[in-house]
């Protein structure tokens, strides 16, 4: 429980900030869209599950979907120092965050209550989080506002709670590398939210690339 919390609960959204310190959030999402096929060698690795071509082939597509997406953001990237240590962090962010995975999947196979463990894994997860804020020398701030509490609130319970509990769900039924899909379709959400809320416009590669990550998806999910 203390490796799942500390691999897929810190140490992976740790590398995800300082990564889009560096790089626009279009070359992280590239990052998270390779999830599928780190999760299915993760999956061959430690407990040998085969690899299939559909899978292969889904997330495939899942990555070219939203590198069509985020295309014109890699048009404002530098090709300097600064954008090889953004992929970087991206990668490493993307590995902690498949081992984490295997380590769920290990917890399942063994019977651990899901909400239980997940509790305990989060617990272990912010004391490591904590630990490398303080070490690190940053100071802890609150703000007693309704936009920070507010969405302090949304964080925690229906971005944290909910939605680990609902890919932590999704894993024991489908699969690490299967729901690894996540990676994929969450940029995808966020789009929509961003259309919604923030007034985003999208382009003809933004459809197409939607379109492309969806029929991964299709594949991915589909039965045999």
């Amino acid at each position: 429980m203390a490796a799942l919390g500390i691999f897929l609960f810190s140490t992976s959204y740790i590398f995800v900030y300082y990564a889009e310190e560096h790089v626009v959030s279009g070359l992280v999402a590239i990052g998270y869209s390779v999830s599928p096929l780190t999760g299915m060698l993760g999956m061959r690795l430690f407990f040998g599950t085969p690899m299939t071509r559909r899978l292969a082939v889904g997330s495939a597509l899942g990555i070219a979907g939203i590198a069509l997406v985020f295309w014109p953001e890699f048009a404002r990237m530098r090709s300097d120092g600064d954008t090889a240590l953004g992929a970087l962090y991206t990668a490493i962010a993307v590995v902690l965050s498949t081992l984490g995975s295997m380590v769920a999947h290990r917890n399942q196979q063994a019977k651990l209550p899901l909400w239980q463990g997940m509790a305990w894994g989060m617990l272990y997860g912010a004391i490591f989080s904590l630990a490398v804020t303080l070490a690190n020398g940053k100071a802890l701030a609150f703000e007693a506002t309704p936009g920070y509490v507010g969405s302090l609130f949304y964080l925690a319970v229906f971005g944290s709670i909910l939605a680990f509990a609902s890919y932590l769900t999704l894993l024991q039924r489908i699969g690490a590398a299967r729901s690894g899909y996540v990676g994929v379709m969450v940029p995808i959400v966020a789009l929509v939210v961003s259309a919604l809320f923030e007034g985003f416009r999208g382009h003809a590669l933004t459809l197409v690339g939607v379109a492309v990550s969806v029929a991964g998806n299709v594949i991915v999910l589909r039965g045999k």
